[in-house]
C-alpha cells in the first residue's frame, strides 16, 4: 500500500524521521507495536524469522509504502521483522495521533482501512504462491504483481534476480534460467540490471489455471 506525495505532510505533522544504513534492522518479531512507518526514501525488507534463525523474505517495500499496520491493534507483537536494505528514510509516528488527520482527509481514512484489508489479502496470496506454484508461476506471478504496481510497461521492475530470489523461495540460479525463458518468449525483456515486463496477459496465462 502506498500513500501519495500529497498526503505526506500528514505523517510529517505528527512523526519523526528516521534514518537507517543498509542491513540496520527497523524492528523485529515480537517487539512491541507502537509506530506505523512511511518509506520517505530508500527500500526495506519484510521478513519472517524462524527460531533456528531462517528468513524468509515476504515483501520488498519502497518509496510512499506503509508498514507496521500490527500497530492498529494496540499493544499487538510484530509479526514479522523489518531491515534497510539500502540508505533509507523513514516517517515514524503513532496512529493515536493520526487520527485528527483522518478525520479531516477522507482520503486518509480510506487508505489506512485499505492497508488492513489489503495486508490480510497479500498474506493469503503468499501462501497460496508458496505452496500451490511451481517455480514459472511463482515468478510469473511476482512479476505481474509488480508490474501492476508500476502501472507503466516503460517502467523496469526495481528487482535484482537475487531479490526476486528472496521473495519467491527459490534460489538465484533458476530465477536466472526462468527470466532467460521467459526472455526468450518475448515475454520480458533483460538487459543489465534491468527487467521490463512487456507481456502481463502472457504471464498470467501461465498461473491463470491455478486461480480458478
Amino acid at each position: 500500500m502506498k500513500i501519495p506525495e500529497h498526503l505526506y505532510h500528514y505523517f510529517e505533522e505528527v512523526g519523526t524521521v528516521l534514518h537507517y544504513h543498509p542491513d540496520d534492522i527497523i524492528y523485529l518479531q515480537e517487539d512491541k507495536a507502537t509506530q506505523l512507518y512511511v518509506v520517505i526514501q530508500g527500500r526495506v525488507r519484510v521478513f519472517l524469522l524462524s527460531s533456528d534463525g531462517q528468513e524468509v523474505t515476504l515483501d520488498i517495500l519502497r518509496t510512499g509504502s506503509i508498514f507496521g499496520e500490527s500497530s492498529i491493534v494496540q499493544n499487538s507483537p510484530r509479526p514479522v521483522s523489518v531491515n534497510a536494505i539500502n540508505e533509507v528514510t523513514l516517517i515514524s509516528c503513532k496512529l493515536d495521533d493520526l487520527y485528527p488527520s483522518m478525520a479531516k482527509s477522507k482520503e486518509l481514512m480510506f487508505i489506512i482501512l485499505q492497508l488492513m484489508s489489503q495486508t490480510c489479502d497479500y498474506l493469503t496470496y503468499l501462501v497460496k504462491r508458496a505452496y500451490f506454484y511451481d517455480r514459472y508461476e511463482k515468478i510469473a506471478s511476482f512479476l505481474v504483481e509488480q508490474s501492476e504496481k508500476i502501472n507503466d510497461l516503460r517502467a523496469p521492475l526495481p528487482y535484482t534476480h537475487s531479490e526476486i530470489a528472496c521473495i519467491t523461495g527459490l534460489n538465484r540460479v533458476t530465477v536466472t534460467r526462468v527470466l532467460n525463458e521467459f526472455s526468450k518468449k518475448r515475454l520480458i525483456d533483460l538487459s543489465y540490471r534491468e527487467l521490463y515486463v512487456r507481456d502481463v496477459e502472457g504471464l498470467k496465462d501461465i498461473y491463470r489455471n491455478k486461480n480458478n
